[in-house]
């Protein structure tokens, strides 16, 4: 059996931490699964690995061959990562509104990156748009796949390990989920994995106040990477969300600050917005009850944007 790359061992099983210093007294509790500390500090991990290692069994792709996405940056540093383990080529179609350090990151794993322009380095769906059209006449040509984070169901399939794992460390005690919503993958398939295990909780589904698509169909600019792009997320089942709520970047931001100085969390814009949302509905929901959200990546990936950089905030 032909040998694979040790960094694949080291996916999921990422620790699970009950924050404290940012929670109020009186309300509920309020748990993180930190996926950060997967190879290249992103959940996204776990999507990549069944993504290829699926469509590898099926002989979709073959060693040799190059996977193609359209990506904010995350998605292409995991499958740039697993692609290279698995004898693959990768290739990102990118853009300037997200983190140069993503950029750096999918070409250090030994990506091909392609840059689309944005305006004024904000994220909309027209951006979406012209990033998806590229990668798919990419992914038409002789020995190319397009890995299709947002239609395959190899991606929902993936973050099943991440519920299970959140279900067995709180003995299936969980009243609500929470998560920003991109493609709703890492949400429905966590859910899926704790439905599994017999856990069947609230779902909150979240988005920036600056780009409410899920509750008034409205696209707007906003700088939250990696969420609040499609008006209907292709892997959110919206007749298991119980809620769908709204908070404003900046706040998101400031508990990114908050959570690294206080807590020791280090996480992304979208991490940020979770947490804010988590503590509303412990407040809400009062002791005795748990919410759990992710921490989605590590907070190295953000540190040259607007959410850690002194020049954008006091």
């Amino acid at each position: 059996m032909e040998a694979i790359g040790a960094g694949i061992a080291a996916i999921g099983n990422t620790p699970l931490v009950r924050l404290r210093k940012v929670v109020p007294g009186g309300a509920a509790e309020v748990w993180v699964k930190l996926e950060g500390g997967n190879p290249t500090g992103s959940y996204k991990d776990r999507m990549a690995i069944s993504v290829l290692n699926a469509a590898l069994e099926r002989g979709d792709v073959s060693p040799g061959d190059t996977v193609v996405e359209f990506t904010g940056g995350s998605t292409g540093t995991a499958l740039a990562f697993v692609s290279g383990v698995l004898g693959l080529k990768f290739t990102a179609v990118f853009s300037d509104a997200f983190s140069k350090s993503k950029q750096q990151a999918m070409e250090a794993f030994g990506a091909e990156v392609l840059v689309e322009k944005s305006v004024d380095g904000a994220i909309t769906h027209e951006l979406a748009e012209r990033m998806r059209l590229r990668a798919h006449a990419l992914a038409d040509q002789p020995g190319h796949y397009y890995a299709d984070q947002f239609g395959s169901p190899d991606v929902r399939t993936g973050y099943q390990t991440m519920g299970r794992e959140i279900a067995e460390a709180l003995d299936g005690d969980i009243d609500v989920v929470c998560a920003g919503v991109g493609t709703g993958g890492a949400l429905m398939g966590s859910l899926d994995g704790m439905r599994e295990m017999g856990v069947a909780p609230h779902v909150v589904a979240l988005e920036p106040s600056q780009s409410p698509l899920l509750t008034t169909g409205r696209s707007g600019g906003h700088k939250v990477e990696g969420i609040a792009v499609f008006p209907d997320p292709p892997f959110l089942d919206r007749s298991q969300v119980s809620e769908v709520r709204m908070v404003n970047q900046e706040r998101a931001f400031e508990m990114c600050r908050k959570l690294a100085r206080e807590e020791g969390v280090f996480g992304g814009g979208s991490t940020g917005l979770n947490v804010c949302a988590a503590i509303e509905l412990a407040i809400e929901l009062g002791p005795g009850k748990r919410v759990v959200t992710f921490n989605c990546d590590s907070g190295a990936k953000y540190l040259g944007g607007p959410i850690y950089s002194p020049s954008q905030h006091g």
